[in-house]
């Protein structure tokens, strides 16, 4: 950490001003995995480690986490399902248990605060701080739109300790006075390329400038790709950062069987409905480009029997989160999403991917199938390329520097459906609305 970043910190123990505290001594525990047991993470953290499960650090975690633990800023290259949310977790929360404060925290005034993209993955870190400091008093609140605003700003007037927002919602909240940037000491941007691609960094940088000065604040920022535009945001949000690079091929991907099944685009749904009957397959995460499609296709899902549920941008959060909760649960077999979920959804035991849409851009391609074979495990992805978008596949085949495996499908998957069992989904307001919106749009093209 440097110099002027220590001088910061003025509400630190003196003791501990210098970089990490000194080890407390704490006997090592039981069974913990060797490299964690090298890290000297505080046992509050090795505990939930072990809770967890975690067997090794991963790559990026091994890479990130010594010099993050010191303190340093950090640019790491990391594709999602790699373990980076846990490298720069880990960290943040060792920094605030070695460095105890002697002041109580001010309401809004967080120590530390995590940008995302979007409300999935925010929400996603939240659960997985709250499970990492799940032996500490550490308290982290998620701060996104779609949810109760007036609750939302309820919980920031109590002293917190982490945030974790999308930009929008917590612009709104720095404009409002709600929130109090000025005495973070950790910065976490995660998903930057993605936060560029929706537009985001404008309301990026007005939430940076209100946090300290890069030598007052360590900074990690996290993507998958690193742009020309990506590279000087970082140079001019971090200071004499430590670079990190865990390459696509380093990826899960390996781990992931991929196929894609030459279909026309009649039988597309029909081998879609076969495939899911099929005893092999778990659960399932079914990608579709648009939100009438994703909507139409889980309706019909829903009229043959299977257990499935929508999620999607035009879907209520408190909705998306039930639906969510209900996949993890066992209780819905089939997700149907819009690439809304391509991002930081970590689901266990999800089976199969299957793509019905080519994605429009081949490293979404790369983040839909990462949602399998996940945490050591394998996973099947599945491509429905038909003639209206298999003119993509050699972008993504150039991505992925070698050629994917194309077959005709099994006869089995193209058997013929068989009748409907339950009635359609009522749609709901946001539907009609939608509706109401496209006939009026369209009546007024037609009387141009």
């Amino acid at each position: 950490m440097t110099f002027f970043k220590k001088l910061f910190q003025t509400e630190k123990v003196e003791a501990n001003n210098i970089g990490r505290s000194e080890p407390k001594n704490e006997p090592v525990l039981k069974n913990l995995p060797a490299d964690f047991a090298e890290l000297e993470l505080p046992n509050a953290i090795n505990k939930a480690i072990l809770a967890l499960g975690f067997e090794s650090c991963t790559a990026v975690q091994k890479e990130v986490l010594p010099h993050a633990l010191d303190g340093k800023d950090i640019i790491a290259q990391a594709q999602t399902g790699t373990g980076k949310t846990a490298a720069f977790l880990l960290s943040l929360l060792t920094y605030h248990i070695e460095n105890p404060e002697t002041n109580p925290r001010k309401p809004g005034t967080p120590y530390a605060i995590i940008i995302a993209p979007t409300r999935e993955l925010v929400l996603q870190i939240t659960q997985d701080a709250d499970q990492l400091s799940k032996f500490t008093n550490i308290k982290t609140m998620a701060v996104v739109g779609g949810m109760d605003y007036e609750k939302q700003k309820n919980q920031l007037l109590k002293p917190i300790d982490i945030v974790v927002a999308t930009p929008g919602r917590l612009l709104d909240f720095l404009r409002s006075r709600v929130i109090d940037l000025s005495s973070v000491e950790t910065l976490v941007i995660d998903e930057a390329d993605r936060m560029l691609s929706m537009g985001f960094i404008p309301d990026v940088k007005a939430i940076i400038s209100r946090t300290p000065r890069k030598e007052n604040r360590q900074t990690q920022l996290f993507s998958a790709t690193f742009s020309e535009d990506i590279k000087r945001l970082a140079a001019n949000w971090t200071l004499d950062p430590v670079r990190i690079e865990i390459e696509p091929t380093q990826l899960a991907v390996d781990s992931v069987e991929q196929l894609v099944y030459l279909t026309s685009s009649e039988s597309k749904f029909s081998v879609l409905y076969n495939l899911i009957m099929q005893p092999v397959v778990g659960r399932m995460i079914v990608f579709v480009n648009r939100r009438d499609e994703t909507r139409y296709i889980e309706n019909k899902l829903h009229r043959l029997g299977v257990d499935c549920g929508l999620l999607s941008g035009e879907v209520a959060q408190k909705k998306r989160i039930r639906t969510l909760d209900a996949f993890k649960a066992g209780e819905i077999q089939v997700l149907v999403a819009t690439d809304v979920a391509g991002r930081g959804i970590h689901v266990d035991n999800v089976t199969h991917v299957v793509n019905y849409n080519l994605p429009e851009d081949p490293e979404d391609y790369i983040h839909r199938i990462g949602r399998t074979g996940r945490a050591g495990a394998s996973g099947i992805s599945i491509t429905l390329a038909c003639e209206d978008d298999s003119f993509m596949l050699p972008s993504i085949e150039t991505m992925l520097g070698e050629p994917l495996n194309c077959q005709q499908p099994p006869e089995e998957l193209l058997a013929k459906l068989p009748p409907n069992v339950r009635k359609p989904r009522e749609k709901t307001s946001t539907q009609l609305q939608s509706g109401k919106n496209r006939s009026g749009n369209q009546r007024r093209h037609r009387g141009r």
